[in-house]
């Protein structure tokens, strides 16, 4: 057994892979072909259900299962109107693993993923609230720092994890945000996660059904173009999602501005106005992922896109992360204590 083997076995009996890599959640990139080629390559891919209804899910599930036979999870948005209509989606179709997002699950939902026999994993974003979800039911967690792309929290990974993975030991702890080498990941395990979520690195492998320019635009990123969204005015918050800065994060202040100034003039409500700010990026994700349109639409990424230097398949990607952090737990383990002479002295 190599280190690796030992420091996530914990992460691997909890997902039922050979690593504990899992792939992150992104809305139109994470489907049957990138979640399948994730599980196939020894990671564990899950399903981001995103704003589907039970029947796309259905589909989605069972499109992913002609693709693979190897454990998978899914992705569920805790907002969803339809949230235990999909849970019974899942369990229909046996999923082992559901993952909770965007929100504290309620009651019902978490009875309804335990009593399945489907193991519950959330979201933590605080150490006070790691504690309670873990009172409420959830089999492991994941701690996603700001770095990620998308949907982000206000605090970094490097804090979250001094934070929360010394004082919680009763489930798996799983990592998020801006990992994109293996030395991040043996550091990581070393300080006491069962695992890590990577999304920006998937999102840009081959068998991603992201648009060649979306990748593209990837492949040329350094870390410092993942932006989080700006709020203009704390009137009208805007929850921060990062991607690559682009015209479209740049008409998105135009159109803050534009909305304040009719709103200011009596022109609009204030719900009016923080409805026009909210649907400005309706339907970008998909334009930029989907269409291609990584000048107008929304290019989610985290910072550890300046990482991503070329397209390669998902099973390349997780043997170079495995890879560099092999040769970095060696290259200590080769490293010889430095020894004080005069402490040998007769």
């Amino acid at each position: 057994m190599n280190a690796l083997d030992h420091l996530w076995a914990r992460g691997c009996d909890f997902l039922g892979t050979k690593t504990a890599i899992m792939g992150g959640a992104m809305s139109w990139v994470s489907e049957r072909h990138l979640v399948s080629a994730i599980s196939n390559a020894g990671g564990f891919g899950v399903i981001a259900c995103g704003s589907m209804n039970p029947a796309l899910l259905d589909a989605e599930i069972s499109a992913t299962k002609a693709l693979t036979g190897k454990p998978f999870g899914v992705n569920l948005i805790t907002m969803h109107p339809q949230l235990l209509e999909l849970i019974e989606v899942c369990i229909r179709h046996e999923i082992g693993h559901v993952v909770l997002a965007g929100g504290v699950p309620s009651g019902a939902a978490v009875r309804a993923v335990r009593d399945s026999g489907a193991k519950l994993v959330c979201f933590a974003p605080a150490l006070v609230l790691a504690k309670r979800l873990i009172k409420s039911g959830a089999d492991a967690l994941v701690i996603e720092g700001s770095e990620a792309g998308g949907h982000i929290g206000p605090v970094s990974l490097t804090v979250l994890a001094q934070e929360i993975l010394p004082v919680i030991r009763e489930v798996p702890v799983f990592v998020a945000g801006g990992i994109g080498r293996g030395e991040a990941i043996l550091a990581f395990l070393e300080m006491g996660a069962s695992g890590v979520q990577l999304g920006t690195r998937f999102a840009a492998a081959t068998e991603s059904i992201a648009h060649e320019k979306f990748k593209a635009a990837f492949v040329r990123a350094n870390a410092r173009d993942a932006v989080p969204s700006v709020q203009l005015d704390a009137l009208f918050p805007v929850i921060p999602v990062r991607g690559l800065a682009n015209e479209g994060t740049r008409n998105f202040l135009a159109h803050q501005a534009a909305t304040l100034k009719r709103f200011q003039s009596g022109e609009l409500t204030k719900e009016a106005a923080q409805l026009s700010i909210e649907h400005f990026w309706a339907g970008a994700l998909r334009r930029a992922v989907i269409d291609g349109d990584v000048e107008q639409g929304s290019v989610m990424a985290g910072q550890s896109v300046g990482m991503v230097t070329a397209i390669q398949p998902v099973a390349a990607i997780i043997a170079e992360l495995i890879g560099q952090a092999e040769a970095a737990h060696a290259a200590r383990q080769a490293q010889v204590p430095r020894t004080d002479a005069r402490s040998h002295a007769a």
